[in-house]
């Protein structure tokens, strides 16, 4: 079984599918180097839906900075003197005003109140994320609103393009809302061994509203938030507390364990992308090669590297150390009872 690596971008126009795939590969392969992990990488591909949502991609050839076609973030590499800020006060900011915003917009069966302030919200700052979710209409020819099928579809297709292989999908803003209904109730039966969340607006109240609602229709549960069923293994959120997409970024706290027992991980990274001095801590190149994924994608692709003799050893070692640590617990029952 083949260990296979499916990304999907998030929100915003984009340069043509080919050099956000290359950018993709090159912020993480940045990342395993930095951190001394090996810089093979098994099947990579990208599951590309800006042209969906917009009619011509941007140009990394584009000079004129005013153009709607240039590139403002394009792909570089983490700066040497990058400065990490503490953001412990912040977080807990975050976390009090979090668990206060969800008590005003939420009510207990999940719906959303107060709904008109969070569509002036999603309209003015979310523009792709109000085109996914619009559900009137002017007529059936509009492309847009297709535009959640149509994009569904992409990651659908790639799905069971590698259903027999060992999947890790690696979403990041408003591709983490796609990867979630759709492993969620789309294609449940299809696998995925790790589903990675970046930069997620999946704690947002309004997001969640919409989840809770398809949940209740498909799955019918009404009482909790669950994981998708599809996650077999791992789902874990990297967040950086300044994202301000990722402003709920306690997921861990919103979804309950699926069948598998799987629920998500919640990770606080730190973002450093940073072009000409300005930072952006949503980027999907900084979370891309921060050390933490990077530890997390080299642990998914270790078995394919290993060979027969190396599996054995890492499964011989870990059992011989599982042992000493079962013994070492019972030396220390026995001492305590003595």
């Amino acid at each position: 079984m083949a260990k296979v690596i499916i990304g999907i971008h998030g929100l915003g126009n984009k340069p043509p599918k080919p050099i956000l795939e290359k950018w993709w590969k090159m912020a993480i392969l940045e990342g395993l180097k930095a951190n001394n992990f090996s810089t093979d990488l098994p099947t990579f591909e990208l599951v590309y839906w800006a042209d969906i949502t917009h009619q011509d991609p941007l140009n990394e050839l584009e000079k004129d900075p005013h153009s709607p076609f240039f590139v403002k973030e394009r792909y570089e590499t983490a700066p040497k003197d990058f400065q990490i800020e503490n953001h412990n006060t912040q977080k807990k900011v975050l976390d009090f005003i979090g668990r206060q915003l969800t008590r005003i917009f939420l009510n207990e069966d999940f719906s959303l109140n107060h709904s008109y302030i969070t569509d002036v919200i999603v309209k003015r700052f979310f523009k792709d994320l109000e085109i996914y979710y619009t559900e009137n209409c002017p007529g059936e020819d509009d492309k847009l609103c297709k535009a959640k099928d149509l994009i569904k579809e992409r990651l659908i297709t790639v799905l069971k393009k590698y259903k027999g292989d060992d999947i890790m999908i690696v979403s990041h803003s408003m591709g983490t809302i796609i990867a979630f209904d759709v492993l969620g109730f789309e294609v449940p039966e299809i696998p995925v061994n790790t589903f990675i969340t970046m930069g997620s607006p999946l704690g947002l109240p309004v997001v969640i509203s919409k989840i809770a609602a398809e949940q209740m229709q498909t799955l019918h549960i009404t009482d909790h938030m669950i994981t998708p069923t599809a996650v077999t293994k791992n789902w874990i959120n990297f967040s950086d507390v300044t994202d301000k997409v990722a402003f709920g970024y306690k997921l861990a706290e919103d979804f309950s364990e699926n069948k598998n027992g799987v629920k998500p991980v919640d990770i606080v990274v730190v973002n450093n992308y940073e072009l000409n001095g300005k930072k952006n801590p949503h980027k999907s190149f900084g979370y891309l090669r921060a050390p933490e994924f990077s530890s997390i994608l080299n642990e998914f692709m270790i078995p394919e590297k290993l060979s027969i003799r190396q599996k054995v050893l890492r499964t011989t070692t870990q059992i011989i150390n599982a042992v000493k640590a079962q013994i070492s617990f019972q030396n220390q029952n026995d001492n305590t009872s003595s």
